[in-house]
């Protein structure tokens, strides 16, 4: 902290007459400043003891030493802990601040030597203290050193250019040696054990030696700083001089004990991927990036994209697995909880399971649902991650022409990332999730390229547990990962591809399942969503019936469920208007409720006509009977 001069040209005795020194002081024990006869500086205090001290002083005499000691702690330190020379100083101000600190200015008055500490009921230290005399002899020696300190401290004022101008007219005013030599020590960056070698020096001369010294060592690093300056000002340029600048406060900081932001930084990382257990063809890479790294000014662009790169290889799980609950009666309740029939898909994720149970490496599955939309394909996914104990990520390929959302663009690339694969593998924090690739018959190519054939690579059981990423640039291993692709139809999807997938149907539903599922699931999770009770709304059998049959004819229940709610709004008006409603859905007051039968069923005759053969038909969304006339024609 920068001190002021106080009256530097008085005559000391004059300074000392202003206060009633005793011999006996209390004890403010620093251990970050120095203060100097004359001079008056700012002091921070946070400990309740010294707090007191003050409060005491400012009571009395305003009258304290001001000790010094290298104990970190000041809330412990030791009376044998303190060091014996300071200065008996003056509480000319004080600040209280919320957090109950406080801010005192004092002025140092005399150099003083601690002689025995006095035992007191106080809650800090008391002593008797011996006054250092100050010598005045005015001989050519010390006329000598304080022209020679005065000029030294002109120079060094000139060329760090830190301080204001009206520091040359009290450089005038001061005529004493040994004041000059307090004042010059105060002004300059040394550390707090060289302040106190200079305090505790009581000969004037060889105190003005002693910093006659130390300002000849500080003006030779400015010189020294000033000539790098000059030579490198015309060969920088904007980064340089910042990346010049930046080492300068490395350096200062580290002078300090203060840690660089970037060696922290890198300290970090290097921590991380110790912890991480990168396969060792990563930790190679790894290691090569962060000396990289090290290199790097923070400044340039590269920097941030070796230091995302590094991030992405250190936030993928590589060798974190989730463990599967292996329990297969489980599973299968959990699957029938979800799902109505399905049967073939409920077999083949026991069978899997069953496997992992005997072969635990077993590589994952990589399994097509082909079915009409609706039937429950998706959500399907979502229940076999919940029985497996895995985590569940999905992302849709509908539509998608840019390989580089598989595989990621370079590195070379300007806002570069990883492509979808890894990016969800990333958020599901484990490498063995249940990944579900939605609309896989609708993907497309273009000239950015074709995302089918990347995903040759991924859903090769043979090829997956190398997958390269444009990115990342490291063989991944994607073999623990159970992939699920969902498609409406087959004939739209690469041979190459389908031929990579076990193709698992799932047929539209019959009007007795829906009514199964409808009781089982839609119903009661619409009554639920719409805030109400089975005590307002009921369907009857022939009413859910006619629903399905004249309403929603599809091969799903996406419809039906819609249709199902749209009847629950319905009554949810009623009680929202404090009506008393228990409704019952029947046949008859389906009309009433949603307009006339959207869908009509053609019925056979009774009887055969001539010319008119009936034949029947089937579609994703069931059976159809179709009347075929024949009609004779000339040919």
């Amino acid at each position: 902290m920068e001190q002021k001069q106080e009256d530097a040209g008085k005559p000391v005795k004059e300074n000392e007459q202003q206060f009633n020194l005793s011999d006996t002081l209390s004890v403010l024990t620093k251990n970050d400043v120095i203060v100097y006869p004359l001079l008056i500086l700012p002091v921070a205090i946070m400990e309740q003891n010294s707090i007191k001290l003050i409060d005491d002083a400012l009571a009395g005499s305003k009258i304290i030493f001001i000790g010094f000691t290298k104990n970190q702690d000041l809330n412990a330190v030791k009376k044998e802990n303190i060091e014996p020379f300071g200065v008996a100083a003056n509480i000319m101000k004080m600040l209280r601040f919320p957090d109950g600190s406080i801010r005192i200015l004092i002025q140092g008055i005399k150099r003083a030597k601690i002689e025995e500490f006095i035992e007191s009921d106080k809650p800090y230290p008391v002593a008797k203290v011996k006054y250092i005399e100050e010598t005045e002899t005015r001989g050519l020696r010390e006329e000598a050193l304080t022209r020679n300190l005065k000029e030294s401290f002109r120079q060094y004022i000139k060329l760090s250019q830190q301080f204001p101008d009206e520091i040359f007219q009290i450089l005038d005013n001061i005529e004493d040696g040994w004041k000059l030599a307090d004042f010059v020590a105060s002004n300059l960056p040394i550390d707090i054990d060289l302040r106190y070698e200079i305090l505790s020096t009581k000969n004037a001369v060889k105190r003005m030696d002693r910093v006659s010294e130390i300002m000849q060592k500080e003006i030779s690093i400015l010189e020294l700083g000033q000539k790098i300056k000059s030579k490198v000002t015309n060969e920088i340029n904007e980064d340089q001089k910042k990346f010049f600048l930046r080492e300068q406060l490395r350096a200062i900081k580290k002078e300090l004990g203060e840690e660089d932001p970037k060696d922290k930084e890198i300290k970090e990382i290097k921590e991380k991927s110790e912890k991480k257990n990168l396969p060792p063809y990563a930790k190679e890479v790894m290691d090569r990036e962060i000396e990289k790294l090290e290199m790097m000014n923070p400044m340039m662009p590269d920097y941030n994209v070796s230091r995302s790169y590094i991030d992405w290889i250190l936030d993928l799980p590589w060798s974190f697995r989730s463990t599967d609950s292996l329990d297969i009666k489980r599973a299968e309740k959990i699957l029938n909880e979800d799902h109505y029939d399905l049967e073939k898909v409920k077999k083949r994720i026991l069978e899997y399971l069953a496997v992992r149970k005997l072969k635990n490496d077993s590589k994952g599955p990589i399994l097509c649902f082909v079915g009409p939309p609706g039937v429950g394909k998706t959500s399907l996914g979502k229940s076999i991650a919940r029985a497996l104990g895995r985590s569940f990520v999905r992302i849709s390929l509908g539509g998608m022409h840019d390989e580089a959302e598989i595989r990621g663009h370079r590195r070379t690339y300007v806002g570069a990332l990883p492509g979808r694969i890894l990016q969800e593998i990333k958020k599901a924090k484990t490498s063995n999730p249940v990944f579900m690739l939605d609309e896989i018959d609708k993907i497309g190519s273009d000239f950015r390229g074709d995302p089918a054939s990347a995903l040759l690579e991924v859903l090769d059981p043979q090829q997956n547990d190398t997958f390269q990423d444009h990115y990342l640039d490291i063989p991944y291993d994607l073999s623990q990962v159970m992939f699920i692709t969902t498609a409406n139809i087959l004939y739209t999807i690469p041979p190459a591809l389908l031929d990579r997938m076990e193709v698992i149907s799932l047929p539209g539903y019959t009007i007795d399942e829906k009514m199964f599922i409808a009781k089982k699931y839609l119903i009661p999770r619409q009554i639920e969503e719409n805030g109400l009770t089975i005590k307002n709304i009921q369907f009857s059998d022939d009413g859910l019936k006619e629903l399905i049959d004249g309403y929603t004819r599809e091969a799903g229940v996406r419809n039906l469920e819609r249709t199902v709610g749209d009847v629950c709004r319905k009554v949810s008006r009623d009680v929202a208007e404090n009506k008393k409603i228990s409704l019952n859905v029947t046949k008859q007051k389906i009309a009433s409720l949603l307009g006339k039968r959207k869908f009509l069923s053609d019925k056979a005759e009774k009887k055969a006509d001539i010319g008119i053969a009936t034949g029947m038909a089937w579609t994703p969304n069931g059976g159809e009977i179709l009347f075929v006339e024949a009609i004779k024609m000339p040919g």
